[in-house]
């Protein structure tokens, strides 16, 4: 019976989740499998996912093959290493001892570079949030100044209505004044 190590997919439209999973080659994509072997979310940045690398190791010895997407997660999570080192210790390259320190090194600057990854996003999401805020901000302020300046030429316009209301008003009194001082003159 042939083996194949592959994702089978659930979850909901547009949001998928993949168990990784070994199972016979001619099931279905949904359908009978051997053993569920981890998970997979790849919605979220960096991608999620839950591996047990023994049970991947141990069918990739009993010569189940990976398809694309699986053996890049097999060698994303370490699996393919761990299952190099083994054939090394098969065949006396290596001890036992020093193939887990190579993996838990591995493991280790694997581990480094994810945080770092991870930090790196949220940095450029900080900084997005930051720039959209500022832009937003501008937007406001330019908003502002035009409803500042739309008003400014109603309130001169009033006010000019009301000093040429006023201007004949006080021509009059003016004109009165000097009529009054010229009978006062003249009596």
């Amino acid at each position: 019976m042939p083996v194949k190590l592959r994702l089978q997919r659930h979850g909901k439209k547009g949001k998928p989740y993949f168990w990784i999973i070994a199972a016979d080659s001619r099931s279905k994509r949904s359908g009978r499998y051997l053993e569920k072997i981890g998970h997979y979310s790849p919605t979220t940045n960096p991608a999620q996912i839950e591996l047990d690398v023994d049970s991947a190791v141990k069918w990739l010895q009993n010569g189940a093959q990976p398809t694309d997407t699986v053996r890049a997660i097999l060698s994303y999570k370490g699996a393919l290493l761990k299952n190099h080192l083994a054939g090394g210790v098969r065949k006396g390259a290596l001890t036992q001892e020093q193939a887990e320190a190579k993996f838990n090194e591995w493991l280790e600057t694997k581990k480094d570079s994810i945080d770092h990854k991870k930090a790196s996003l949220s940095e450029a999401q900080e900084k997005a949030k930051a720039e959209k805020l500022l832009a937003e901000k501008a937007v406001s302020d330019k908003r502002a100044a035009d409803a500042a300046a739309a008003a400014a030429p109603a309130e001169e316009e009033t006010t000019t209505d009301a000093e040429t209301e006023e201007a004949p008003a006080a021509s009059a009194i003016d004109e009165a004044a000097a009529e009054a001082k010229e009978n006062n003159k003249e009596a």
